[in-house]
């Protein structure tokens, strides 16, 4: 079952801290936008939440709304004194924020989240970013706003924008990656892909999205599990399996692969999800399990000897995102 034990426990009535050590939150350390956005994005997927849990969306929209600067913008850290210590950007948390809010515009269950989640990504959605990443982080909330409101110019106009900045698959069969290495949230590029492809009914770019998804499936596949990109990335001169290895990475494929299934039923998406979730439980290079039953927190990291046993905001996130699409697509799993 999905866990919200530790969200609750790593939240408070301003937002939702970044570290933890042990289940413990770091309160000095504060919060970031880029959190708090994928805080909202699970939260809003949540059909019939329990009350603790659904004002958690309000707490998060109300954080990211605060976080905007007039030109679409906005910050990402703020301190636990309340205080952003960053200038407004366009980097990832920009992205970020932009697919919490337009997530929570299309399926919250409150209207008025809806309607005012909305209003926000309005404002964000004026601005473009150079960032491959970032652009596809906010193609996928802009995707969601148009599943709703097939007519948004705003959220039309980003998606069409974005597939130049985002990259098609390149001419070589033997690294059709539209970047020189595999980095973080790889997934979330075809992910993009496939959802600009959906939303604007770009069978060409639906395709391309769906060859990368599954050229990354079967690159990120070692024997019957995942092995996942590490955080300093790879390439393909590089050994592999390569450590640490992060939840964003499994979470970015069962998000993937959902999307993929939900647009072509192919079982082979189904069995991508399978696979992340299954990371979470053991199934991977270390043979160790990246959650905590007792406290619903994920683990920070997968080490080639262990885990890091600090369980932060991202890493729990990645974990409840993972059972959402598990539970929503193979009834057969947890």
């Amino acid at each position: 079952m999905v866990s919200f034990d530790h969200l609750l426990r790593l939240s408070d009535d301003t937002g939702l801290f970044e570290h933890a050590l042990g289940a413990m939150p770091r309160r000095w350390c504060g919060y970031c936008v880029d959190d708090v956005a994928r805080g909202l994005v699970v939260v809003s997927r949540e059909e019939n939440p329990p009350p603790e849990v659904a004002s958690l969306g309000e707490c998060y929209l109300s954080f990211l709304s605060d976080a905007f600067a007039p030109d679409g913008r906005c910050h990402n850290r703020l301190s636990y004194e309340r205080h952003w210590e960053d200038e407004a950007g366009d980097g990832d948390w920009w992205g970020r924020a932009l697919w919490g809010l337009g997530t929570a515009a299309a399926v919250h269950r409150d209207e008025w989240v809806r309607r005012d989640a909305l209003v926000c990504f309005d404002l964000g959605a004026r601005c473009r970013s150079a960032s491959p990443r970032a652009t596809a982080f906010a193609t996928l909330g802009a995707a969601e706003v148009l599943r709703v409101h097939p007519s948004h110019a705003g959220a039309r106009a980003l998606v069409v924008d974005a597939v130049e900045t985002i990259g098609r698959p390149a001419a070589d069969e033997s690294w059709p990656w539209p970047e020189p290495r595999l980095t973080y949230a790889n997934a979330v590029v075809p992910d993009a892909l496939i959802a600009a492809g959906g939303a604007t009914e770009d069978d060409a770019l639906l395709a391309d999205g769906l060859h990368l998804l599954g050229w990354l499936l079967g690159t990120e596949t070692r024997d019957d599990h995942l092995s996942l990109t590490p955080v300093g990335g790879w390439a393909p001169d590089e050994p592999r399996p390569g450590f640490d290895q992060q939840p964003i990475e499994a979470a970015a494929m069962a998000d993937a692969c959902a999307r993929a299934l939900s647009l072509t039923r192919d079982p082979r998406w189904s069995a991508g999800i399978d696979l992340a979730l299954r990371w979470f439980l053991g199934h991977n290079d270390s043979g160790v399990p990246m959650y905590d039953a007792g406290t619903g927190g994920g683990f920070d990291g997968l080490h080639r000897s262990g885990r890091n046993a600090n369980q932060g905001a991202e890493s729990t996130l990645a974990l409840i995102s993972t059972l959402q699409q598990s539970r929503r697509l193979v009834p057969s799993l947890p």
